[in-house]
C-alpha cells in the first residue's frame, strides 16, 4: 500500500514480488524550481498532465481563481481556440477540478482571453502558474513530531519541507542537513552545529512504519544527488563479512550532468505529435503508449537559454495564431541511450540485514552547487525592455561556435524520423499552387523572426545600457515598429488561410480557401502605406553607422550584441530585410501567376497582387542598391585592417575574393577588393580580431589589366598595370580570371567617367609588402568547419571566401537576397537509414540550422561557396524521392524535401549560391558545359 519508484537500472521482475496486485503509475518524480527548465515539449507536455491529476486530486492546493486559471490553459492544450458549444462539451465530459461545475463559466471565460495560444505554449503556461503556487511538485508523507502531533514532511529541490495542514511551517535546506538517517519507524535529521546549536542539531520524526520510513529517506536521497551534487554518487562498497545501513545511492545523472550533457552533446529525438482532442489518448492510455516506446522524460533538464519564441514583443500583443495542431519534433532522452550506472544492490540485498539504521551523510565537498536557475522574465509572456533586462539571457557566442560556421552535421543528440510519405501525401494537398503559398508562409515566419532581432532583442540591449540617443531611437524604431506589427497579422492571415487549404480547420467549403491570391492582394495594397518607412531606411543605416563611431557606448553594446547567438548575421543586414522581403513577394507572386492559367479564379487575384508589389519595388529598387552597397562597406571596414573611411561618398564596392599573387616565394593566396575607385588586396591576419591585413591599394585610375597566362606559364594569370606598381595574379578558374577582368575593366571605365574624386588620400606606407612580411598560404582543402575563439567576430561571408577560395560581386549579394527560402528539410544520417527533421533557413549564402522554427538562433550553419548540389548516384544508396546531395570535397550532406516543388526549390536556390557557375548561369544564358558544372 506504498508508492515507491522502480529503479531503471533493475529489471522490473526483480523489484515486483506481486504484479497482480500492484498498480503502475507514470509520474513525475523530480519537479524542477522553474520548468521552463525542460527543454523537450514532450517533457514539458507529461508534465503539464502531471499537474493536472494534482489538480483532480486535490493535491495541488490554490484558489478557485488559480485552479480556474490553470484549467483554462488545460482546455485551450486540448481542444484550441475558444468556442462556447465546445468548451461546455469538454467539460460535461472531462473532469479537471474537483469542484468543476462551480467555477465552470469562470474557466470558460479565461479560456476566451488564449486565443491563439498552441499547445505547446498553453502547457508552458500551466507550468509556469504551477510552480508559483506553494504545493507544486509536494508529495505528503505522513509523520508525527516529539510531542505526537500530526504533520506532513515533503522533500523538494531545495530540501526537506514540514506542513501542518496544506500550511508549510518549516524548511530545512540541504546546506543545512549533515546526515539524514532512519532507525525503524524514526526519521532523524541532523543539522549542522551553527544551525541550532551543539544540543540541539538533531530532529526526529515517527512516521507509519518502517517500509514508509525508508521509502521517504531514499526519496531525500534522490533529491538531494539530483539537485544538489555535481556528479553521480558512487555506489555505497560492501562490507566482507556484515554490514549496518542501506548501501541505497542514486542512480542516474545529476541535474548538473543533464544540463552538460544536453548542452555538449544534445539529445537523440524520436517523433512526438501532438493529436487532436476528438483522438487524444487518455492520461492511462498516453503513459501505456509511452512505455512502449521505452521513452523517458525525467531526463530533459537543460541549461538556461533565452526563451524559444519570443512572440510578445514591447508592444505586450498577442502572438500570431497558429493553429497547427501538429507540434514539433522534441522528444526525451532515451534511457537506453545513456551511459549504464552502476548497478544498484537488488532489494533483497538491500532487506538482508535486518539493521537498526540507515544512513545518508552529505558529502561537504558536494554540497557546494545550488540548483540552477532560469532567466528571469517569462518565455512566453511580454519581453520585459527595462534597464533590468538580462543580457545573460541572450547566449554567448563563447558557449558554441558561431552559427557561421560550418559544421560537422552529426547525429549526435538527434533522432531517427521517417516520415510517413504515403500518409502525408492522403493528408495534404498537392496542388503546387498549394507548395509555393506555402513557401511564402515559412518565409514569412523567418522574416518576422528576422525583424524581432532589431526590435526586441537590440532595443532591449540598447534599453538596458541607455547607449542610444534618443533621436536616433525614435528614427530607428518609429520606422521598423508599424512594419513588424503589419507582418505580424500578414503571418497570422496566411497561416489561418494555410489551415483551411490543408483541411486542418472547421471550413464549411474547404474549396473557397485554397487560393491565397486574396490574400496577398489584400496585404500588398496595405503595404503600399509603408512605402515611407522603407524610404527612410537609408537615413537610418547611416545615422545609426554614424552614432556607432560617434558614441563609445552604443559602438560597445553594438559589438557585443553582434557576438549573441540570435545575431546571427552582421547587425545592420537584419535593417535591409523589410525592401529586400518586398522583392521577394515580387517573384514569388511571379511564380505564382505563372503557374495558373488565365481562367483560375485566383489568377487575377494574383495578377493584382503582383502589379502592387511590383510597383513598389520598382520605386525601391535604386534604395535597395545604395543599402546593401553601404551595409557591404561598412562590413568591410570591420574586417580590414590599414584602411580608413572606406564608406566615403560615392564609393561602391564591385567584387571580393581569393587570387593568388605571384611573389618571389611563389604563388601566395590574397584576398582582393574591388571598389569603383580602387583595388585593395589583403591578407588574412593571425590575430584574435580574425581581420584581414591591407598590403596594397591601387588607384583604378590610368589602371591596365592584361591576360598573362603565356608569359608567366601559369594557369588563367593576368596582370595588372597601376601607375604606383604592377602585379601579377591568378584565379582558380578561367571563369572566375574572365570575372576579375571584366569588372576591373568595368570599374577602370567608371573611374574615368567619374566627376567627383574619392577623398581617401593614397597612403605610401600601405605598399607591398607582402615579400617581407609573408603570410603562411592557407590550404584550399581547408575542411569546411572553422572556429574562433570565444569573445570573437562571427566569421562572415568574407571569410567563407578566403577559406572556399571563391569570389562575389555585388550583383551576386543582391540576387542572393532574392532567394530566400526556409522550411522543414529530412537530413539523412552518415552511415545509416535515419533521418532528422530540422528547419532550415537560406540566407546570406548559408543554411542555418534550427530545430523548430520556433527557436530564436540557429544550432549550426553550413556556408555554401564551393558546394555542389546534385541528386545521388547509385553508389550512394538512397532510395526516396526528392533527396538532393551537397559536397564540398569530402563533406557530403543528404537532404530530402517533402514535395516536388520544394526539391526544385531548395536545388535551384542552392545552385545559385553554391558554384561559381551556378552564380554565373543567372547572368548568361546556360550551355552544357555550365549546366553540368552547376550541378
Amino acid at each position: 500500500m506504498n508508492w515507491v519508484w522502480l529503479d531503471p537500472t533493475k529489471l522490473i521482475m526483480k523489484q515486483v514480488r506481486r504484479p497482480m496486485n500492484t498498480l503502475f503509475r507514470l509520474s513525475v518524480k523530480f519537479f524542477p524550481p522553474d520548468p521552463g527548465q525542460l527543454q523537450e515539449e514532450f517533457s514539458r507536455y507529461l508534465f503539464s498532465l502531471q499537474i493536472k491529476r494534482d489538480l483532480i486530486d486535490g493535491r495541488l492546493n490554490c484558489s478557485e481563481n488559480t485552479a480556474a486559471l490553470l484549467a483554462s490553459h488545460l482546455v485551450q492544450s486540448e481542444i484550441g481556440d475558444y468556442d462556447d458549444i465546445a468548451d461546455r462539451e469538454f467539460l460535461k465530459m472531462n473532469k479537471v477540478l474537483p469542484y468543476q461545475e462551480r467555477v465552470q463559466e469562470k474557466i470558460m471565460e479565461l479560456h476566451r482571453r488564449h486565443t491563439g495560444q498552441t499547445p505547446a505554449e498553453s502547457d508552458f503556461q500551466v507550468l509556469e502558474i504551477a510552480r508559483k503556487l506553494e504545493m507544486y511538485g509536494v508529495r505528503f508523507h505522513p509523520a508525527a513530531d516529539r510531542e505526537g502531533t500530526k504533520i506532513n514532511l515533503a522533500v523538494a529541490h531545495m530540501g526537506l519541507q514540514v506542513f501542518q495542514g496544506h500550511t508549510k511551517i518549516n524548511t530545512f535546506n540541504w546546506s543545512k542537513i549533515r546526515k539524514l538517517s532512519f532507525k525503524r519507524k524514526r526519521f532523524l535529521i541532523k543539522l549542522h552545529p551553527e544551525v541550532h546549536g551543539p544540543h540541539q542539531d538533531t530532529l526526529e520524526f515517527l512516521m507509519g512504519s518502517r517500509d514508509q520510513c525508508k521509502i521517504f529517506w531514499k526519496n531525500c536521497v534522490e533529491h538531494h544527488s539530483f539537485f544538489r551534487l555535481l556528479d553521480q554518487p558512487l555506489p555505497k562498497s560492501k562490507a566482507v563479512f556484515f554490514s549496518r545501513g542501506s548501501s541505497f545511492r542514486y542512480s542516474g545523472r545529476t541535474q548538473k550532468q543533464l544540463v552538460e550533457y544536453v548542452r555538449d552533446s544534445g539529445l537523440r529525438r524520436t517523433p512526438y505529435q501532438r493529436r487532436n482532442s476528438k483522438i487524444r489518448m487518455s492520461t492511462r492510455s498516453l503513459a501505456s503508449d509511452v512505455l512502449k516506446q521505452n521513452l523517458s522524460f525525467n531526463d530533459s533538464l537543460r541549461a538556461p537559454v533565452c526563451p524559444s519564441s519570443v512572440t510578445a514583443s514591447f508592444h505586450s500583443l498577442h502572438a500570431p495564431s497558429l493553429p497547427m495542431r501538429t507540434e514539433t519534433q522534441n522528444q526525451p532522452l532515451n534511457l537506453q541511450q545513456m551511459q549504464q550506472p552502476p548497478r544498484a544492490p537488488s532489494p533483497t540485498q538491500q532487506d538482508s540485514m535486518q539493521n537498526s539504521q540507515s544512513t545518508y551523510a552529505f558529502p561537504d565537498s558536494l554540497t557546494a552547487i545550488d540548483s540552477p536557475q532560469l532567466s528571469p522574465f517569462n518565455a512566453k509572456g511580454a519581453l520585459c525592455l527595462s534597464p533590468s533586462f538580462q543580457m545573460s539571457t541572450l547566449s554567448l557566442p563563447g558557449q558554441s561556435p558561431s552559427p557561421l560556421h560550418s559544421p560537422i552535421l552529426n547525429e549526435v543528440g538527434t533522432a531517427r524520423l521517417e516520415e510517413d510519405e504515403e500518409g502525408r501525401r492522403k493528408r495534404y494537398p498537392t496542388d503546387k499552387a498549394y507548395f509555393i503559398a506555402k513557401e511564402i508562409l515559412t518565409t514569412e515566419r523567418t522574416y518576422l523572426k528576422d525583424l524581432e532581432v532589431i526590435t526586441v532583442w537590440f532595443r532591449s540591449a540598447v534599453i538596458k545600457e541607455n547607449a542610444m540617443p534618443e533621436g536616433l531611437m525614435t528614427l530607428l524604431f518609429s520606422n521598423i515598429d508599424p512594419i513588424y506589427e503589419f507582418h505580424r497579422g500578414f503571418l497570422k492571415e496566411i497561416d489561418q488561410r494555410l489551415a483551411l487549404w490543408e483541411g486542418r480547420s472547421n471550413a464549411h467549403v474547404k474549396g473557397d480557401y485554397q487560393r491565397i491570391g486574396d490574400v496577398m492582394l489584400r496585404n500588398m495594397c496595405a503595404l503600399k502605406e509603408f512605402t515611407g518607412y522603407l524610404q527612410k531606411h537609408d537615413e537610418v543605416l547611416t545615422e545609426l553607422e554614424k552614432a556607432t563611431k560617434r558614441v563609445k557606448k552604443l559602438e560597445t553594446v553594438y559589438k557585443e550584441f553582434e557576438l549573441q547567438k540570435v545575431c546571427y548575421l552582421p547587425l545592420n543586414t537584419f535593417l535591409l530585410k523589410p525592401i529586400q522581403r518586398l522583392m521577394h513577394y515580387k517573384l514569388i507572386l511571379e511564380r505564382l501567376s505563372k503557374h495558373y492559367a488565365p481562367q483560375h479564379r485566383d489568377y487575377d487575384d494574383c495578377r493584382e497582387a503582383l502589379k502592387e508589389v511590383a510597383e513598389i519595388a520598382a520605386q525601391l529598387q535604386s534604395s535597395l542598391i545604395r543599402l546593401e552597397n553601404f551595409q557591404k562597406l561598412t562590413e568591410l571596414q570591420r574586417d580590414l585592417i590599414g584602411i580608413e573611411n572606406l564608406t566615403a561618398p560615392g564609393r561602391e564596392f564591385v567584387r571580393e575574393g581569393c587570387l593568388y599573387k605571384l611573389t618571389k616565394k611563389g604563388l601566395q593566396q590574397r584576398m582582393f577588393f574591388l571598389f569603383s575607385d580602387m583595388l585593395l588586396y589583403t591578407s588574412k591576419g593571425v590575430t584574435a580580431t580574425n581581420q584581414f591585413k591591407v598590403h596594397g591599394q591601387l588607384p583604378l585610375h590610368g589602371m591596365i589589366v592584361e591576360e598573362s597566362e603565356n608569359e608567366w606559364s601559369v594557369p588563367h594569370c593576368f596582370t595588372i598595370y597601376s601607375a604606383q606598381r604592377t602585379i601579377v595574379v591568378a584565379a582558380s578558374s578561367k571563369v572566375e580570371m574572365n570575372k576579375w577582368i571584366e569588372d576591373l575593366n568595368m570599374a577602370i571605365e567608371m573611374s574615368k567617367k567619374c566627376q567627383e574624386k574619392s577623398d581617401l588620400p593614397l597612403d605610401p606606407s600601405l605598399c607591398d609588402r607582402s615579400n617581407i612580411f609573408s603570410s603562411p598560404a592557407v590550404s584550399p582543402e581547408l575542411p569546411p568547419r572553422y572556429l574562433l575563439g570565444q569573445g570573437q567576430r562571427p566569421n562572415t561571408i568574407t571569410h567563407v571566401c578566403w577559406y572556399r577560395n571563391q569570389n562575389l560581386s555585388l550583383s551576386d549579394y543582391l540576387r542572393m537576397n532574392q532567394n530566400q527560402l526556409s522550411g522543414y528539410l529530412l537530413r539523412k544520417f552518415k552511415n545509416s537509414n535515419g533521418w532528422q527533421k530540422l528547419w532550415v533557413v537560406f540566407t546570406n549564402f548559408c543554411l542555418f540550422f534550427y530545430k523548430t522554427h520556433q527557436d530564436d538562433f540557429p544550432l549550426a550553419s553550413l556556408p555554401l561557396l564551393g558546394y555542389t548540389v546534385s541528386t545521388p548516384g547509385e553508389s550512394d544508396s538512397i532510395h526516396k524521392e526528392y533527396v538532393f546531395k551537397l559536397q564540398f570535397k569530402s563533406h557530403v550532406y543528404f537532404f530530402r524535401a517533402e514535395s516536388e516543388y520544394t526539391f526544385e526549390r531548395w536545388m535551384e536556390v542552392i545552385k545559385s549560391a553554391a558554384s561559381s557557375t551556378g552564380r554565373m548561369s543567372l547572368l548568361v544564358p546556360k550551355g552544357p558545359a555550365e549546366m553540368n558544372g552547376g550541378s
